[in-house]
This record gives C-alpha cells, sequence and structure tokens, in this order.
C-alpha cells in the first residue's frame, strides 16, 4: 500500500497543506487569515484561527486527492517563530497570541538587558533579547495583564499547539524552543538559570523533543474529522526557516540558502557553534539531530520592491523588471539602503530606507535597479557574517523575488557566488512533510529524500561582480554613517 505524508505550513496569513507520494509532491491546499492589529506595534492571532484552517486545509487536500484518505502515514508542521501561545490548566487559550511581528516588548527587552545583562543573555542563549520573541512577550503578560500571566500554566509555539490540538500532548521541540529567547541552544535546553533570575518557573515551557521525534498519534475525533487514519503519526516538525532550510535541500554543514520574499533571510547549516558569537546572526537548534544553524534576517527585501512599485507608478512588476536589467550595473551611482521598517541584521530598530546619489541621470529604472541592488548588498553582508561560522560551499536562492532572473543574477554578481536554483519551491510545508517522512521511517533519511524530491533547476553564474566592489564598499560606509542619524527621524 502506498504510504502518504502531510507537511503543513502554519503562517502569519494562511496555513498550506502539501501531499507527498513517494518521490513527487502530489499537490497542496491552503486557507488564509489575517493578523488583528488591536493597535500600532501590536500583532496578534487567535490559535483557534490557526486550527481551523488546518482543518480546512488537510480536508481540502483530501478532497482534492480522496485517494490518500486512510493511507497517510504521518504529518508534521512548519510554523511561524518566535509567537506566544499562552494555556490555562485545562488546555485552553487564554488570550490571543503574540506574533513573531509584534514590537510592543521594547520595555521588556530593556529588562532583560539591564537585569541579566546583554552579555550574559547572549551567554545564556547565543542570541539576543529581541522584541519578537517569546520570552519578552511572557514578561509583557506579567507586567500588564496579571489576571491572564496567573491562569498561564503553559508557553507554546503556534505548530506546537497544533500538535496538541492533533494528539492531545503538549511538546515542542528543539529548532522552535531556539527562537524563544529562553533557551540554551548549544546545551539544547530550556535556560533555568535565566528564568530563575527573571522570575519564571521553566515549568511554563513544555518537554523539547527532536524535529522527528514522534509527539503521537491522531486523537481518534480529529481522525475522523480529518478524513485520517487513527493511527496517523504526528511528528514535531519545526520552526518554518529551519523547515524551510530542509525544504530547500539543506543537508550538511556549510550549504546555505537564500530566501528573497517579503523579507529576507540566509540561512546556513552548522555542526557546531565554533565562532565568535556576537549576536550579529542568529544561532539556532536546526531540524537536522544534532546540527545548528546560523541566520541573518532582513526585515524589508522583496517588500522593498513592491513600496517602490507602488510610489513610482509602475503598474506591472514584468515593465519595473525589464526596465531595471536594463540599467546599468550600480545605478549609475544611486545606493539604497533596504531598512524601511528597521532592521534586523544589523540589528536596528532605528534603521530607515535611503535612497544615496541621486543625479539628474536618476531615473525610475535605476532607482528600481538601485532597490534590487541594496537588497543584494544586505544579502552580502549576511553572508559574510555567516561565514563568521562556517565556510559556504554550495549557495540556493529561492523566494518570489528569486524568480527574476534580473535579481537572480543581481544576487549572484554582488555576492560573487554560484546560485543553484531547485526544482521545487514549496518551502517550509515540504520540509515539514520531508520531516514527517524521516521521522516516521518514510524516508531512511533528509538525503533520501532530497534525492528523491529535489534537483538543480538551473545554476546563475556571477559575471559582474568586480562592477559591484565600489557599491558595495560604499553601502557599507552609508550605513555607518548614518547610524547616529536614524533615531532622529522617528
Amino acid at each position: 500500500m502506498e504510504s502518504y505524508i502531510i507537511g503543513i505550513d502554519v503562517g502569519t496569513s494562511g496555513t498550506k497543506a502539501l501531499l507527498l507520494c513517494g518521490g513527487e509532491v502530489a499537490g497542496s491546499a491552503s486557507a488564509e487569515y489575517q493578523p488583528d492589529y488591536p493597535q500600532d506595534g501590536y500583532s496578534e492571532q487567535d490559535p483557534n484561527v490557526w486550527w481551523e484552517a488546518v482543518i480546512a486545509a488537510v480536508t481540502g487536500l483530501l478532497e482534492k486527492y480522496p485517494m490518500a484518505k486512510g493511507k497517510v502515514a504521518a504529518l508534521a508542521c512548519s510554523g511561524q517563530m518566535h509567537s506566544s501561545v499562552f494555556l490555562d490548566s485545562q488546555g485552553y487559550v487564554v488570550r490571543k497570541a503574540l506574533l513573531w511581528n509584534d514590537t510592543r516588548t521594547t520595555k521588556q527587552v530593556a529588562y532583560l538587558n539591564e537585569t541579566v545583562g546583554a552579555e550574559r543573555f547572549l551567554e545564556y542563549t547565543q542570541n539576543r533579547a529581541l522584541e519578537g520573541f517569546t520570552l519578552p512577550k511572557i514578561l509583557w503578560l506579567r507586567d500588564n495583564e496579571p489576571e491572564n500571566f496567573a491562569r498561564t500554566v503553559k508557553v507554546v509555539l503556534p505548530k506546537d499547539y497544533i500538535n496538541y490540538m492533533l494528539t492531545g500532548v503538549l511538546a515542542t521541540e528543539f529548532s522552535d524552543a531556539a527562537g524563544s529567547a529562553a533557551f540554551n541552544v548549544r546545551e539544547r535546553r530550556f535556560c533555568r538559570e535565566l528564568l530563575m533570575e527573571i522570575g519564571l518557573d521553566e515549568s511554563l515551557f513544555p518537554p523539547v523533543l527532536q524535529s522527528t521525534a514522534v509527539v503521537g498519534t491522531l486523537l481518534p475525533a480529529v481522525a475522523a474529522h480529518l478524513g485520517l487514519s487513527p493511527d496517523t503519526k504526528v511528528v514535531a516538525g519545526g520552526a518554518d526557516n529551519s523547515c524551510a532550510a530542509v525544504g530547500n535541500g539543506i543537508t550538511k554543514a556549510g550549504q546555505a540558502v537564500i530566501s528573497l520574499g517579503t523579507s529576507g533571510t540566509v540561512v546556513a547549516m552548522l555542526d557546531n557553534l565554533r565562532g565568535n558569537i556576537t549576536g550579529d546572526v542568529h544561532l539556532f537548534n536546526y531540524s537536522h539531530p544534532g546540527a545548528y544553524y546560523a541566520m541573518g534576517v532582513m526585515l524589508s527585501a522583496g517588500a522593498c520592491l513592491e513600496w517602490y512599485r507602488s510610489v513610482s507608478g509602475y503598474d506591472r512588476f514584468r515593465v519595473m523588471d525589464g526596465e531595471a536589467g536594463a540599467a546599468e550595473p550600480g545605478s549609475r551611482g544611486v545606493v539604497f539602503l533596504p531598512y524601511l521598517a528597521g532592521e534586523r541584521c544589523p540589528s536596528n530598530p532605528h534603521a530607515r530606507g535611503v535612497f544615496f546619489g541621486l543625479s539628474n541621470l536618476s531615473g525610475k529604472a535605476e532607482m528600481a535597479r538601485a532597490v534590487m541592488e541594496g537588497v543584494a548588498y544586505s544579502f552580502r553582508f549576511m553572508l559574510e557574517l555567516v561565514e563568521g561560522f562556517t565556510g559556504i560551499t554550495e549557495l540556493y536562492i529561492t523566494g518570489g523575488g528569486a524568480k527574476s532572473a534580473v535579481w537572480r543574477q543581481i544576487v549572484a554578481d554582488i555576492t560573487g557566488r554560484e546560485l543553484a536554483v531547485l526544482n521545487n519551491t514549496e518551502g517550509p510545508s515540504l520540509g515539514a512533510a520531508i520531516i514527517a517522512g524521516v521521522g516516521a521511517g518514510v524516508y531512511r533519511s533528509f538525503d533520501e529524500a532530497k534525492g528523491l524530491l529535489l534537483s538543480k533547476e538551473l545554476t546563475v553564474t556571477p559575471t559582474k561582480h568586480d562592477a559591484y566592489e565600489r557599491g558595495y564598499s560604499l553601502f557599507r560606509k552609508l550605513y555607518a554613517a548614518l547610524c547616529p542619524l536614524f533615531a532622529e527621524a522617528r
């Protein structure tokens, strides 16, 4: 009998369920929703919205592919990182979850840096305290909603909540726990020393498993509702960035992927944490057992080009892309800093976007190309930071922006690296499915799954790297020079 696998990605604006059969992606189904923004800097979602979306996506998937009903061997979830699901003693949601992009916790981050100390916090967790992480959200609840905090007995991440609804078992796993800011990444455990310093109990957090560990099987009522067998294994899954890396074929130390989506990331697999840990890049546990990953995050990547398109009068991306491609490398001296929403790497919430070097020779095409180049300069900077932990031997590129041949070439030229484009762009949902397959024994390893599911579609070779050396140097100098002024722009 054929075995099917489902990978589920619980995202910020929707949930996607993907069906694998052996070495092929059969198809997918999704359900959409939006966060709530009750006031400036706040971003929340009711976890039950995710649960309803999971039901809709999975049942919709099985309606498309009824041959999989009762034959799904395993499923796993990928989930948005850092968000906080507060549960009471009966397992009910206490309040809406505070999401990864919720920035209300500035006071709590300052408290952590003052009470624990920024350097000791880095020693505890191998990461800096940031507004988006889970731990400051718990402190915000304690400070601002003491009644809700008193009711809270467990804090889990979004995909952990879905696993709980599927199985009745509360657990998390290493890759998501690592992004909580309460986790000792090096020692793979919640950091009781840190929690004691700030008056929190380690019991707030559930047990931590490997990404490939089996959490349990489906509750009978849930299985019947979804159209699945109650013997379907629910595998722990992973954080969205970890799952995306798995889904992009990152299976060995030194392999890395550039994701050029609305935001941007550089993720590289590490087999150890040797290197100077400064907090400039995130260091998290990877879904591959025993491994880590280094990640640089750009808050606005494709979002920068969408912003420029909306204010410049271009009706279609295709027209803008073509004109940018015809403009000279270096954009006739125009340099763009892509910090429209502050920045994570380098960590600077006050950073802002800048066009520099405009002249009467600067047209819409040069400015569009400068936006593409500015994002690529930022990728190069992040790659250099990540290489402080591992030599990058193989580099992939993915994401919506990577569909542009112009932008792909600019990234290759500015970084001076060959970029591999894979045949599959499913990302987190595919990664979750691979994790489920490995956890359930359908695949013997991540490498075996990669060999079956992924292949190199094309290679982008740098051809004009030298033409960008001056521009990259200017990009770095501009950021350094403007840093003292960014806060004044608010």
